[in-house]
């Protein structure tokens, strides 16, 4: 008989030879005291810094925030009841929509239940409404737009990340009327980096294709209202669909996409992650709405991420820690392997109290190993102090080089 113990098993013992067997530390964060949180470890409860939550600007503990997810839950229900289809749209729901679509400037948004489920269902949906459509598909794009682009089961082109002349090879070489969709993201999440939005929708309206964005790590962010690394740019009207998160920059959770009301309607109608998923909770939907209203209003926040995420940068630089370079406020620390990554993690946590979780395999690449940092409002300069003194301690008792030597900082 087989053995379906052992055929589970053996996956756990390749991840852990492998040193990418994925541990999940029980973090209690506390709303009052972000980013402190209670780290639940071997020997009891103690204090951490978080170092690695993608609530960007901390908006999952601001007061509006909580006060419109609790009035929501009190005056109405905590759940959706079901899919919108048979429990009908609430309130909050459609008013979420509505808000977002302002945000990006487009007719109307679709809410889908995540940013994974939004890129998955809504790629797949738009080029299945495309008949003999071509997806022209970013090779550095996340993991749910590749699923969305494999379920829609059309022609897929892979351009190198960011390569604009292989780009325009592609598109050139299509009949101008075969209908063409480009998907890329603005900012990538592991790396930091930017796409040249302008450039590729100027090459979208040359060769009459459509564009597709992910500004999952760039909304709340980016942009005088908070409208992502387009608006930032000045070309988010340039752009037919803008896919986002509720989960990131705006602290909440759920995924959207905004875009004309026919390709919302076509999406609505036939993409199966949303026909067949119960909706987004109300209170979660008021909740994101309140968030998003905040930051159209207010850039307090951003300016005060930028400016810690610029001191983080140039701290762990003068530390000599290996950054990678971006313009963005996402730190990628280069580590280069797995084992050495696990390492430098426990090593922070258990030692220093710095909660920072490795990226391995198949996040990124083999040999591109990292410990991946994002600053946020509220991590002050004495905590940027405390992470770069500690992260030169791990790399020196690891063995892993530093770009500038300097002993005194960790000897501090």
């Amino acid at each position: 008989m087989f053995d379906y113990s052992e055929a589970f098993r053996a996956v756990r013992k390749t991840l852990e030879a492998e040193r990418r067997y994925r541990v999940f530390q029980e973090i209690a964060r506390d709303s009052a005291r972000f980013p402190h949180a209670t780290w639940a470890g071997p020997d009891g409860t103690r204090d951490v810094t978080v170092w690695c939550t993608n609530d960007y600007l901390g908006m999952g503990r601001h007061p509006e925030v909580i006060a419109a997810m609790v009035a929501e839950a009190e005056r109405g229900s905590v759940g959706a009841g079901g899919t919108r289809n048979i429990s009908g749209n609430s309130a909050a729901l459609v008013a979420l929509e509505e808000e977002i679509a302002d945000l990006h400037g487009k007719e109307a948004a679709l809410v889908f239940s995540s940013g994974y489920v939004a890129n998955q269902s809504a790629i797949a949906a738009i080029a299945g409404a495309l008949q003999d459509c071509v997806i022209l598909s970013d090779q550095g794009n996340h993991n749910s737009m590749i699923e969305g682009v494999r379920r829609a089961g059309r022609e897929r082109m892979i351009f190198p990340h960011n390569d604009l002349a292989a780009l325009e090879d592609m598109l050139a070489g299509l009949a101008p009327e075969r209908p063409k969709l480009i998907v890329f993201e603005s900012v990538y999440s592991m790396d930091g980096d930017v796409s040249p939005i302008g450039a590729i929708t100027r090459l979208a309206r040359q060769y009459g294709a459509m564009t597709y964005i992910d500004e999952v790590h760039a909304v709340g962010l980016y942009g005088p209202r908070g409208a992502g690394y387009a608006e930032e740019t000045g070309v988010m009207g340039e752009l037919d669909i803008v896919q986002g998160t509720l989960g990131k920059g705006f602290g909440c959770f759920g995924g959207y996409i905004a875009a004309s009301r026919d390709v919302i309607d076509a999406v609505r109608s036939t993409a199966h992650g949303f026909i067949f998923t119960t909706a987004l909770p109300p209170p979660v939907a008021a909740a994101a709405r309140a968030s998003i209203r905040h930051l159209k209003a207010s850039g307090a926040e951003r300016l005060a991420q930028r400016r810690q995420v610029t001191r983080t940068k140039a701290r762990l630089a003068e530390t000599g820690i290996p950054v990678l370079d971006n313009p963005t406020h996402i730190v990628p620390v280069m580590i280069g392997d797995s084992a050495k990554a696990k390492e430098a993690s426990d090593m922070l946590l258990e030692q220093h109290g710095l909660y920072i979780q490795p990226i391995n395999y198949p996040t990124v690449a083999r040999g591109t190993e990292r410990l991946r940092i994002t600053p946020s409002p509220f991590h002050t300069d004495a905590m940027i102090d405390t992470l770069a003194l500690a992260l030169a301690d791990v790399f020196d008792r690891l063995g892993l080089e530093r770009e500038t030597v300097d002993h005194r900082l960790a000897a501090e």
